[in-house]
């Protein structure tokens, strides 16, 4: 069985695509390293990059070019100043060379040696080839992102996934079946669990300090969302809305960063319109923020990332005023291992599923998650994911002009409200009413994502992405 951690499900990276931007940049460091472990890095003479499918019709939109050229670079998209990028890409186009890991210069023009190929490779949407000339021959390297910034190398199936992550857990899970016979054989609740999985492959002192930084991110890039107006870079000219909004919401107390800005927003005003609001606003900051190369967490994907977020932010200024760094841990730990079934059973690759596989599941584990902070059993948690996704199911990613702006930003907004409203759902309901369980709706999503013409999988090639033109917009 393979074993996820929350820590492969909750990345720090750069934006915009988790498939797109951060997986390419992760396979250009593995191949690097493969170079490396080959002894083979230092005869590399030139270097060239094959991107197909998905990559190739929305990897200009993405980004995916940048995240190349950065990762060849050696740049590392958890640490690299944001500010830092533009101008690296201007150096690498303007003199047509790339320092190969940050040690050898090389010849390198972007037009050239990155090419964009319209064909599909067989086993995964997202696939690209890495080339590098030694001794005047080739020797290359394919590697598949398949979603959330996971790469893989080895090819993969329909019938079945290889994700690469090989551990050995005290509670294996692959559906949400075991994971609550577990809590019912411990008396754990999920988030008990999943802290137990964890602590065998790392200290608590090292969990707490990695959810901690988690945490502190996704502050920041929300606080930054807020606080940063303008219109979007890409060419559709979108406004950035978060900072209106927030504009609008704001109270009169002062603040200066962004712990002092929680506290600030909880003595604002809390009536109905204001937290549909001020959920729309956390949502909305983080996406765009994300759509412009900044530093967001994989939650499961970039493209997604606005959603958890926007609901733990919820629970902290409005429904709990007392919530601390337990809360953020345990809100973590169980959106995690939700996201870890929906990867398992399913996919959270849009290029695979559609927008059901990112938005979908992030709303399923930020419902799942906030239903255990308000008091809910593993039942009701799970629950309500399944209400969460129940409701996305069939949703396609058909982002206009290949980038991750329209619809995606409102998207994170909307499925953090319906995350809110599947966790009060499944607070009122009884378990054992339940119709359609989780792992029932996981394989429907599956095969929903399957049945999807591929044309509503991340290719802008259907649905709004042809009907409506960028010059109008």
């Amino acid at each position: 069985m393979e074993c996820i951690s929350v820590f492969d499900m909750l990345k720090i990276g750069i934006g915009p695509s988790s498939s797109h931007t951060l997986g390419p940049w992760r396979a250009a460091e593995r191949w690097i390293t493969e170079l490396k472990t080959e002894n083979k890095f230092n005869q590399v003479e030139a270097i060239f990059v094959d991107l197909f499918g998905s990559l190739s019709l929305t990897g200009k939109g993405h980004a995916t070019d940048y995240a190349i050229m950065l990762g060849l670079s050696g740049f590392d998209p958890e640490t690299i100043p944001t500010m830092d990028i533009d101008k690296t890409i201007a150096l690498i186009k303007n003199t047509c060379t790339l320092c190969f890991n940050n040690e050898r210069p090389l010849a390198f023009n972007p037009e050239t040696h990155i090419v964009f190929n319209r064909t599909f490779l067989p086993f995964h949407s997202n696939a690209m080839v890495f080339t590098a000339i030694i001794n005047g021959k080739k020797t290359k390297s394919t590697f598949y992102s398949i979603g959330g910034g996971f790469v893989v190398k080895q090819e993969r199936t329909v019938h079945k996934k290889n994700f690469e992550i090989k551990c050995s857990f005290p509670y294996p899970i692959e559906k949400g079946t075991e994971l609550l016979q577990f809590c019912k054989n411990l008396n754990f609740p999920i988030s008990q669990v999943v802290l137990e999985n964890e602590k065998s492959i790392r200290s608590e002192k090292e969990i707490d300090s990695e959810l901690k930084r988690i945490w502190d991110t996704i502050l920041e890039c929300m606080y930054l969302g807020c606080h940063t107006e303008g219109n979007l870079p890409g060419g559709l000219n979108v406004r950035r809305r978060a900072y209106d909004m927030h504009q609008n919401l704001k109270g009169t107390k002062p603040y200066s960063n962004p712990v002092d800005w929680i506290y600030s927003i909880r003595d604002t005003e809390v009536k109905f319109r204001q937290i549909i609001k001020w959920v729309s606003c956390f949502a909305l900051a983080v996406n765009e923020v994300n759509a412009s190369l900044g530093r967001v967490v994989t939650a499961p994907t970039n493209g997604s990332a606005g959603v958890i977020p926007a609901v733990l932010m919820y629970y902290l200024v409005i429904e709990n005023h007392d919530g601390d760094f337990n809360d953020i841990k345990r809100f973590l730990l169980v959106a995690g291992e939700i996201g870890s079934i929906f990867k398992k059973g399913a996919t959270i690759s849009a290029a695979m599923g559609g927008c059901q596989a990112e938005i979908g599941v992030s709303s399923a584990m930020a419902a799942g998650a906030l239903t255990e902070l308000l008091g809910g059993t593993p039942e009701q948690v799970l629950v309500a994911a399944e209400i969460a996704m129940e409701h996305h199911l069939g949703l396609t990613c058909d982002p206009i002009g290949g980038l991750v702006q329209i619809p995606c930003i409102e998207r994170n907004a909307m499925g953090a409200i319906k995350a809110i409203n599947a966790a009060e759902l499944a607070l009122d309901t009884d378990p054992k009413n339940v119709k359609v369980p989780l792992d029932k709706v996981v394989n429907t999503m599956w095969e929903t994502a399957k049945d999807m013409n591929t044309k509503y999988k991340e290719t802008s090639e259907g649905g709004l992405a042809v009907r409506v033109n960028m010059a109008d917009c």
